[in-house]
């Protein structure tokens, strides 16, 4: 039983103590989230301390986590049975204990849906004549309620006026390393952390292998790597960084939609003292990754496809958006074989393999066309005075790499290098490598995926303009102000779902959605009405101004210091394009978006396409025009 796998643990604690290792590894973390700064780190410091004050403790004296870690250690260097003897206090001798058994339920949800069905009807049945009568008055007056303009003159507000028009510039050098791999330096507050991102294209893939990635990534870092094994890999992560990450990438091109990049993003940060150990880590994991540890990877499989199936719920409507977009660029479909339903669908079947050695065949092919890549380019944040350690790291760890000759590389015959802005120190320009199809036809496509909820998940998506282009910033602001003035209010307050909206990816697409949406098809009739309402113009100048309000807080949005530069890493972006993308938000009118709305969103104008996930659809099961598919 579990309860005795319990007890056992706490009488071998006691009785063995803990590794000094996993010791210093927990004082570790402690010491690198303490410094390591997200954009919400005054928020996550405050949350900490309000029990504590609460409780008429000294908050100050709860923040200083170094003095707390001293004082611990010699605890442990006076006791060294310190913990033991604490788990002994407050885990085996304390009787306060609760023990909880749980049983699940084979007909729960039938159950559930009988009650509510006999209470529903119960509830009927004891109303009179005039209550009805008085629920159905009291409905009209919501009706009307719901329809009538709020008066939000009372509500203090921004005006656009008051955003500072021009965005800070962020300091960047771009140097070449170990021959011809370009990597950014930015020199930033980071409080003694260093900030590691490595891009590797793998544009030259194979098509068979493309569905493989993620599950490369998933593992890449979790199953060991030269002489150690995953336990001691996952050690030394612990002990000399705050992680190591690998992650499936598709980066669309800013001024071409049929245009985009594919790869691999390393990213991983460490305190400085710890930069070697790290830059060593992620040489040992990319060149003698251990690919076949079959059992530990049968393990990651199932952990892996139990997330992504667990996930889908609370995020089906990104999953309707990417499908909805999949024939309208070529990266669409590439999205949703990285992470669309197409995924979730493939680690399941993965999931309940016999043989898992073809799977890992598979990815050791990926792993070799990683490292046979010349288009790997590096990104560096970390403080000013750090710097001259960080690129004599980072130069021996490019060095290291056991990278194929170039005459050996395979060559993708509709790749388009690009170079990007270049940045403001340095000379040498990151060099991005394309995937475009010239001959791409964007199709119309309407896919339902067949999910046992009671509720759905609804997208349309809108083939419209790139980032560079003029009207993106229209598109924008349009979006926003569908979503304020139009879509929560049919979509949320009258349809009943726990939300929806409209949005402008940066990719160029616009996406309309709902989620955990009780209707369905009533909801695509909502989003042609939102269609409608936006080419009349039925909006005034004050919700304009409200809608750029919006955007400019997500524009705007802080930035952590470790993020300092990213988009002009993966994407290109410079300080100069941003700036040109926020003056033509500024100058975003009432004429501007009736045009990008009858322009872009107007039937037959633009290429849509359709996901739900949900239920059983009678309605939808005798529309031909439907994909019907089955998890």
């Amino acid at each position: 039983m579990v309860q005795d796998i319990v007890d056992r643990t706490l009488d071998d604690v006691i009785e063995k103590g803990f590794e000094e290792d996993r010791i210093e590894a927990l004082l570790h973390k402690i010491e690198i989230q303490m410094k390591h700064q997200s954009v919400s780190f005054g928020l996550t410091l405050t949350s900490y301390i309000a029990s504590c004050w609460n409780h008429d403790g000294d908050p100050v004296e709860l923040l200083k986590l170094g003095s707390q870690v001293a004082q611990f250690r010699k605890c442990l260097e006076e006791n060294p049975r310190f913990l033991q003897e604490k788990v002994k206090q407050y885990f085996k001798n304390n009787r306060h204990k609760l023990t909880l058994s749980m049983k699940p339920d084979n007909k729960y949800s039938e159950k559930q849906a009988q009650m509510e069905a006999e209470k529903l009807q119960q509830k009927v049945t004891s109303l009179s004549p005039e209550d009805k009568q008085q629920i159905y008055e009291k409905g009209l007056e919501l009706q009307a309620q719901q329809s009538r303009p709020p008066d939000a003159s009372c509500l203090p507000a921004l005006r656009v006026s008051d955003i500072e028009p021009r965005i800070p510039v962020t300091e960047l050098e771009v140097v070449q390393a170990a021959g011809d791999t370009p990597v950014q330096y930015c020199a930033q507050p980071t409080n003694g952390v260093v900030y590691f991102r490595a891009f590797s294209s793998l544009n030259a893939l194979p098509e068979e292998l493309r569905p493989y990635v993620p599950l490369f990534c998933s593992v890449l870092t979790k199953l060991g790597c030269g002489s150690l094994d995953y336990r001691e890999l996952a050690q030394q992560v612990e002990l000399k960084t705050g992680g190591l990450a690998a992650a499936p990438q598709v980066l669309p091109d800013d001024s071409h939609l049929n245009t985009y990049e594919q790869g691999v993003l390393f990213s991983s940060f460490c305190l400085d003292r710890n930069l070697a150990d790290m830059m060593y880590l992620w040489s040992e994991v990319l060149n003698n990754p251990r690919l076949d540890e079959e059992e530990h990877f049968r393990v990651l499989v199932k952990m892996a496809a139990q997330e992504l199936s667990n996930g889908v719920p609370d995020s089906g409507h990104l999953y309707a958006s990417i499908r909805a977009g999949r024939t309208l660029a070529p990266a669409g479909d590439l999205q949703e074989t990285f992470g669309g339903m197409d995924q979730v669908l493939l680690m399941k079947r993965i999931a309940e393999m016999i043989d898992l050695q073809p799977v890992l065949g598979k990815l050791l092919r990926i792993w070799k066309h990683l490292l046979s890549c010349d288009s790997l380019r590096c990104s560096v944040n970390a403080t000013a005075p750090q710097m001259s350690q960080v690129e004599g790291a980072v130069e021996a760890f490019l060095r290291s790499l056991s990278r194929s000759e170039k005459e050996q590389r395979p060559v993708c015959p509709h790749v388009v290098e690009k170079p990007a802005p270049k940045a403001s120190s340095g000379s040498c320009p990151v060099i991005r490598r394309l995937v475009t199809d010239p001959t791409f036809e964007p199709c119309q496509m309407k896919t339902h995926f067949l999910l046992p909820f009671p509720v759905n998940y609804v997208a349309e998506c809108i083939r419209t303009a790139p980032y560079t282009a003029p009207d993106h910033a229209s598109l924008k602001i349009l979006a926003r102000l569908m979503t304020a003035k139009f879509l929560h209010t049919e979509i949320r307050e009258k349809g009943g779902a726990y939300g929806g909206g409209a949005r402008l990816s940066y990719s160029g697409m616009f996406t309309l959605y709902s989620y955990r949406d009780p209707r369905s098809t009533e909801t695509l009739q909502s989003f042609m009405k939102a269609i409608d309402w936006a080419k009349a113009g039925r909006f005034t100048q004050q919700d304009i101004d409200e809608a750029k309000l919006s955007v400019f807080s997500a524009v705007d949005a802080p930035v952590a210091p470790s993020d300092k530069g990213l988009d002009h890493f993966l994407y290109g972006l410079s300080d100069e394009m941003k700036q040109v993308h926020r003056e033509q938000l500024f100058a975003v009118r009432h004429e501007d978006l009736v045009d990008v709305s009858n322009r872009y969103l107007g039937a037959r104008r633009s290429a849509h396409g359709v996901a739900l996930l949900g239920p059983d659809n009678a309605s939808i099961a005798k529309d031909p025009s439907w994909v019907i598919r089955q998890r």
